[in-house]
C-alpha cells in the first residue's frame, strides 16, 4: 500500500472512530505531534508573505528541487534523517 492511500485511510479512520479510539491514539502520539507543530513566530511569518502575495501579487519562490533539498539539511542538521 502506498503512503498516500494509507494516510487517505487514516484521515478516513479519523473521521469516523469513536472519542476513546481518538484519545488513546493521541496519547500514544502525543509527543510526536506536539513536535510536528509550527511556532507562532513561524506561522506569522507565513501570513506576513501570503499577506504580501495577496497585496502585491509578488512572490519570492524556489523550486520544489531546492525546497526538498532545504527540508533535508534542516533535517540531517537536526539529527533526524
Amino acid at each position: 500500500m502506498t503512503i498516500a492511500a494509507i494516510r487517505k485511510k487514516l484521515h478516513e479512520y479519523l473521521d469516523t472512530a469513536d472519542d476513546k479510539k481518538i484519545k488513546a491514539m493521541y496519547t500514544l502520539l502525543e509527543s510526536e505531534i506536539e513536535e510536528h507543530t509550527y511556532s507562532d513566530e513561524f506561522i506569522a511569518t507565513l501570513e506576513d508573505k501570503y499577506e504580501v502575495y495577496k497585496t502585491t501579487g509578488k512572490a519570492n519562490l524556489i523550486s520544489a528541487e531546492e525546497s526538498k533539498k532545504r527540508v533535508n539539511d534542516i533535517l540531517k542538521k537536526a539529527g533526524r534523517k
